[in-house]
């Protein structure tokens, strides 16, 4: 018994040990997204994306709507066509139908690759700027915002880096 009692109190005093100096360190956190979407380049580049994207997206409205009025005109020639030519007729339909959605998926990935680029660039480029931020204020860790459940205002330091990541990145690579 008096072992079990030994080992108990050894255990509580390993963790009062270990949990004081985790509280006595500096740990803040930051808010990537943020800093993303109100740097001056990641505006810059979420700009750009946005706008290749409505002119894709008006182009592939178009074409929908070219394929959809062809279909309906080859229904409607369905009587007066013999059964070869319009079977010929609704197979080209079907090869221009599968250009399409692989042009429209190639966009789609294309847009996703320019924003992955941008974030990780943009990743490159902010690790310096918060290594030299944690040294200078004596900070242990620094957390992502997304990864916290609750956390103290006070430790949110999105904005002090906002302003300098707009000091130090004027731009970000997205192709």
């Amino acid at each position: 018994m008096k072992k079990k009692y030994f080992f108990f109190i050894v255990l509580i005093i390993f963790f009062n040990i270990n949990t004081s100096k985790v509280i006595g360190e500096n740990v803040v956190y930051i808010d990537m997204e943020k800093i993303m979407q109100k740097s001056k380049a990641g505006k810059i580049v979420i700009d750009k994306i946005n706008k290749q994207k409505k002119i894709d997206v008006s182009k592939f409205q178009k074409i929908e709507k070219n394929l959809k009025e062809e279909e309906e005109k080859l229904i409607q020639k369905k009587n007066v066509l013999s059964e070869e030519e319009f079977n010929n007729q609704l197979n080209g339909l079907r090869i221009k139908i599968t250009e399409y959605r692989d042009l429209r998926q190639k966009s789609i990935q294309e847009t996703t690759s320019k924003r992955l680029n941008a974030s990780a660039d943009f990743a490159i480029k902010i690790k310096p700027i918060l290594a030299e931020y944690a040294s200078k204020n004596e900070i242990a860790m620094v957390i992502q915002k997304k990864n916290i459940i609750m956390g103290k205002s006070k430790l949110d330091i999105t904005d002090e880096i906002l302003k300098i990541v707009d000091d130090k990145i004027n731009k970000l690579k997205i192709d």
